[in-house]
C-alpha cells in the first residue's frame, strides 16, 4: 500500500507573512490527522517563514519549487541544492511544465536537477505531462516515455522509490478542466508500465504517482481511488487552507476506500 502524498505548489504567490498566516491555520487543522503525506511548496523567498512555522510539525515537509544543478558558481538568481538541504527540505519539484515551456527547460536539464536532488538526499518530485495537442494526435505514451526516460536517466533504483512521479496532463493545468479519474489512471498505469521497464515490476509498484491538473476537494477523492493514482500536485487550491485540507482528506479517504475494495 503507497500512502498518498499531496503537495501545495503555490508557484509565485505568497509573501513570509502571508506564508506565516496560511500554515498557521493550516497546522491547527491537520492536527486532526490523516493517512496522507503532505508537502508544501511556498516561493524562495517563503521557505524560511515556512521553516519556523513548521518546527513543531514534522509531519509536514517542505518543498522548493525549483533548482539549479550545480552546488554553487557563477548562477545569478539561482538556488543551489547544497542551499536546501541546509534548510532542511525534504522535496524539489522538478520539471513543472512552467518551467519546461516558459524558462525552456529540456528532459537533459531536468535530468541532472534530478540526480543533484539525490546527491544531497532531496526528493524529487518530477513532473511529466503532454500537451492537449500532443494528446489530441495521439502521442501521450510517446511523450511520457520521452520525458520519463530523459529525466531518469543514470537514477538508480533505490533512488528512483525516494523519487514521486507527478502526472500533469498540460491542458489541465489552471483551465478548470480535470483529466477524469479513467484518463488520469489511464496515463498512471502507463507511466507505471514504463517504470517497469526502465527498472522491475516491485520498484514500479512502490513508487508514487501524483496526478497534478485543477485538483480540488470535489475530485480527488475519486482520482485518489484509482489503482495508480498516489494523490496530487494542487496548484490554485492549495492557496487557502481550509481548501487545501479538504483536498488532504480526500486522498486519504480515497486511498483507504481503494485499499478496502
Amino acid at each position: 500500500m503507497r500512502n498518498p502524498i499531496v503537495a501545495a505548489n503555490w508557484k509565485m504567490h505568497k509573501t513570509p507573512s502571508e506564508t506565516e498566516d496560511f500554515l498557521r491555520g493550516f497546522v491547527v487543522l491537520a492536527k486532526a490527522g490523516e493517512p496522507v503525506d503532505i508537502v508544501i511548496a511556498p516561493p524562495y523567498i517563503s521557505l524560511a517563514a515556512a521553516s519556523a512555522a513548521l518546527t513543531q510539525h514534522d509531519s509536514i515537509k517542505l518543498a522548493a519549487q525549483n533548482m539549479h544543478y550545480e552546488q554553487s558558481g557563477a548562477f545569478t538568481g539561482e538556488i543551489s541544492p547544497l542551499m536546501l538541504r541546509e534548510m532542511l527540505i525534504h522535496y524539489v519539484i522538478l520539471g513543472h511544465s512552467e518551467r519546461r515551456a516558459i524558462f525552456g527547460e529540456t528532459d537533459e536539464i531536468i535530468n541532472r536537477k534530478v540526480l543533484a536532488a539525490h546527491q544531497f538526499n532531496i526528493k524529487p518530485i518530477l513532473c511529466v505531462g503532454e500537451t492537449l495537442e500532443e494528446r489530441d494526435a495521439g502521442r501521450l505514451e510517446e511523450v511520457l516515455t520521452t520525458q520519463l526516460k530523459g529525466g531518469l536517466a543514470g537514477v538508480s533504483a533505490d533512488q528512483m522509490i525516494n523519487t514521486v512521479l507527478a502526472y500533469e496532463p498540460v491542458w489541465a493545468i489552471g483551465t478548470g478542466r480535470t483529466a477524469s479519474s479513467a484518463q488520469a489512471q489511464e496515463a498512471h498505469a502507463f507511466i507505471r508500465s514504463v517504470l517497469a521497464n526502465l527498472y522491475d515490476p516491485e520498484t514500479a509498484r512502490r513508487v508514487r504517482i501524483q496526478y497534478g491538473g485543477s485538483v480540488k476537494p470535489g475530485n480527488m477523492e475519486e482520482l485518489a481511488m484509482q489503482p495508480d493514482v498516489d494523490g496530487a500536485l494542487v496548484g490554485g487550491a492549495s492557496l487557502e487552507s481550509g481548501s487545501f485540507w479538504e483536498i488532504c482528506r480526500a486522498a486519504a479517504a480515497g486511498a483507504t476506500r481503494k485499499a478496502s475494495a
